[in-house]
This record gives structure tokens, C-alpha cells and sequence, in this order.
């Protein structure tokens, strides 16, 4: 490596994951062209790396802020493009990231043009999930398996089940990275615990009622009601809970559907609601192996599908429907848009959406690596996700905002709660 040349992350080269980084470069000769890297290995030892070419100014120096890519895995001015244009070095891979306590490292470098074994400088971005104060606690309590995340600090927080990664294990990433931003936040799993069935054929509403009066509980929780936010299969389960249970306040559904998909819901033994079913035929195999499933849900509108149909209009608490226009696992547009013409058919109002187009169906927190195709569970193959990488990650910034404005307002503590935390 180069002494003279410098690569430096400002504010810090350890940060929370969802937190900006500057990515400055120095002692570079005048206008020399070099190219960046950045490389992690996630938790399943599966390499992500991003590379870009930029030219330095007159004093030679880079920054990633104001001065464009011009080659590689992006173009433009792109400040946290090695981040979110990182790819696996296998097809079809998801970045594993679910436990708290291990940050994402990532190692930043610059090198001679084209010369990856030619390194001027390199420096380590340790991005943490879990920030100073919040308690993580593995919860194995009645039906409930799941990890509790409980903000620093004294006062009373408002509450928020996460139904993160249904098919895809436990995680805490959202979970964690939400009670960083002071919220007191169960994840929950229905399965992959010894104690819990590896193939499960039904799901109950109970064990998420379960949940909720878990988290009222909790010494910190003062919300009026309990926030939900969910993805994908997950997202109908909360619409479910919505409808059904009371004390929910505020529900978030990221690219879901408007019925209840994949597997019968019953509560206190008796099923409340069939399953909507995807017809593997109109399943579309790409040259890549990944499938595009946009089309294979059965009509949740046709006649002999109504009954799937989670009765939303039901519902006391606020929505946030969020739906990604590239989303090719299925038609979440559509669904979104089903939903809204319900409740305004009952008169209901207690609903916001958000469009992005350009984006694909995994909508995370920020700056970890796009995600185009993985393995889906239920179809028992890789599905392509969908979203051009630069109009999906500046969704994943813009979304993660309105996620926590709108917890913050439709679970606001009571007045008194809130005079004794300030």
C-alpha cells in the first residue's frame, strides 16, 4: 500500500447500518484514475464485493459525495453506491445478515486502475445493528420464540412486533436497527427453533395475539396500541392481525397481498380464513434459473377466492401500504390497490400508500447489498425479486424514514407518559 494516499470514513469508520457514510480519498496524484472496492462476507461466508473507477481532481482527491463513477458496478455520483451495488459471488444469494450483535463489516480499498493487486490504501467500516444501550433478550416464553429489543435510555417507548422473514428464519436487522431509533421491538419466528415444527401447514392468529400482549407488558412499552410492520408473506399475516386482534395502532405492509396466501389462518382452533394458492404453471423460468412469479397467485377477486380476502375494513388502527412497481415475486400494486378500493367502499380513511417505482420486492433498511434473486420457500426455487439496484436502494432510504414517522405518530404514549420521558 501507498503511504502518501489516504482513504478515510467520515463521520466515522464505525457506524449504525443505516447510517450514511463520506468515503474521501487523498494523496492521489493529480487527476490519476483509480478504482474502489468494497468486499463483506456474510453470515453464511458468502463473498459480496463492488468495484468503481473515479478520477481524481486536481489535488488528488476523491470523494464519493460530489464526483461521479465512471465505470464499474455503478455510474454517477452515487455516495454510498459500493455499498448497496454489491454483489454475491454466486448466483441467486441473499446477503445473510439476521443476528444483532455481529456488525457488517465491510473493507473499503483503493487500488491501481484495474490492478486489484496493486492496493494504494484500504480501511474497515464496521456497520452495527445494535447501537450503546439497547438490550437484545432472546424470548422462549409461552408459544413465543423471538428476540426482544429494548431501547437505552429511561421513559416509556412505543411498541412494534416485527414479522421480518417469514420463510427465511429469524431476523433482527429491522428489529434491532428500529429500537436503535427508540422503539421497543419483538421478532418473532414460527419455526426453526427445536422446540418448533420444521414444516408447518397452518398458521394461528393466536400466537401473534400471544406476541402483542407480550409486548404491552414490557416495563418501557407506553403506546396505545402496538405497531406491526411486515414484508412480503409476512404482510398478509399483518394484515390479519390488524383486522382480527385489537390494540393494533399502526400497521406497515411492504409488498404483500391483499388475502391470506400460502396457508390456512385459524384462531381459538377454528380457521377464519382458506388460503389463497399460486398455480405453478404460470410460474416464468429465466435463463438465469430464477422464476418470475408476478402472475401465479390465483385472483384473490374472483368468486371462489373472495373468502381469502383479509376483511381490512375491520381494522381501528392506521395503515402504510408500501408497494414496489418492479416487484416480481407477485403483483403487490395490484394488491395494494385492492385494498384501498375496499376501505373506501367502507368509508374508511386510515390509510397512506407509497409507489416506488423501480423497485423490487425485498424493500430493507438501507444500504446493504440489492438482492435481485434468492430462493423462495414456498415455491421451492430461486425467484427474481425484481428493482433496478440505484431506484431500489434510494426506495430502501426514502421508505425507512416514513416507516419511523409514521410508528412515531399513530403510537404516540399519552401526554403524561411523554412529559415524564422528557
Amino acid at each position: 500500500m501507498s503511504s502518501q494516499v489516504r482513504l478515510r470514513l467520515l463521520p466515522s469508520a464505525r457506524c449504525l447500518f443505516d447510517q450514511p457514510v463520506q468515503v474521501k480519498v487523498e494523496g492521489l496524484r493529480s487527476r490519476q484514475v483509480v478504482t474502489m472496492r468494497a468486499r463483506s462476507t456474510d453470515e453464511k461466508g458468502v463473498v459480496f464485493s463492488s468495484s468503481a473507477t473515479y478520477r481524481a481532481d486536481g489535488s488528488g482527491k476523491i470523494d464519493l459525495l460530489r464526483d461521479p463513477s465512471l465505470s464499474g458496478s455503478y455510474v454517477g455520483v452515487e455516495p454510498m453506491g459500493l455499498l448497496w451495488s454489491m454483489k454475491a459471488d454466486a448466483l441467486h444469494q441473499r446477503f445473510k445478515k439476521a443476528r444483532a450483535l455481529n456488525p457488517h463489516v465491510v473493507k473499503f480499498s483503493v487500488h491501481e486502475e484495474d490492478r486489484e493487486d496493486r492496493m494504494l490504501a484500504e480501511v474497515t467500516n464496521e456497520r452495527l445493528l445494535i447501537g450503546n444501550g439497547v438490550i437484545r433478550r432472546p424470548v422462549k416464553e409461552g408459544n413465543i420464540r423471538g428476540v426482544l429489543f429494548t431501547p437505552t435510555g429511561g421513559g416509556s417507548f412505543p411498541a412494534v412486533l416485527d414479522l421480518s422473514t417469514f420463510g427465511g428464519g429469524l431476523s433482527e436487522k429491522r428489529a434491532s436497527l428500529l429500537a436503535n431509533k427508540g422503539f421497543v421491538v419483538l421478532t418473532v419466528t414460527l419455526y426453526g427453533h427445536a422446540d418448533m415444527p420444521k414444516d408447518i401447514k397452518e398458521l394461528h392468529l393466536d400466537y401473534f395475539e400471544e406476541a402483542i400482549q407480550f409486548l404491552q407488558k414490557q416495563d418501557k412499552v407506553a403506546s396505545k396500541g402496538v405497531g406491526v410492520i411486515s414484508l412480503s408473506k409476512s404482510s398478509d399475516i399483518a394484515l390479519s392481525v390488524a383486522s382480527y386482534l385489537p390494540d393494533v395502532g399502526a400497521t406497515v405492509w411492504i409488498n404483500g397481498c391483499s388475502a391470506n396466501t400460502a396457508l390456512p389462518l385459524y384462531y381459538k382452533k377454528s380457521q377464519i380464513l382458506p388460503a389463497l394458492m399460486f398455480d405453478m404453471n404460470k410460474i416464468i423460468l429465466t435463463e438465469t434459473g430464477a422464476s418470475i412469479g408476478t402472475y401465479a397467485m390465483h385472483d384473490p377477486l374472483a368468486e371462489e377466492n373472495k373468502g381469502s380476502l383479509v376483511p381490512v375494513e375491520q381494522a381501528k388502527g392506521r395503515f402504510l401500504f408500501v408497494a414496489s412497481e418492479d416487484d416480481l415475486n407477485w403483483d403487490s400494486k395490484a394488491y395494494m390497490d385492492q385494498m384501498v378500493e375496499r376501505l373506501k367502499h367502507h368509508g374508511k380513511e386510515n390509510f397512506e400508500t407509497l409507489c416506488y417505482p423501480g423497485a423490487g420486492h425485498l424493500l430493507n433498511p438501507p444500504y446493504g447489498p440489492h438482492c435481485p434473486s434468492s430462493f423462495n420457500v414456498f415455491v421451492n426455487q430461486p425467484i427474481l425479486w425484481g428493482g433496478d439496484p440505484r431506484a431500489h436502494a434510494a426506495a430502501e432510504v426514502h421508505l425507512w424514514k416514513k416507516i419511523q414517522e409514521f410508528l412515531r405518530t399513530h403510537l404516540s404514549c399519552d401526554a403524561a407518559q411523554n412529559k415524564a420521558k422528557l
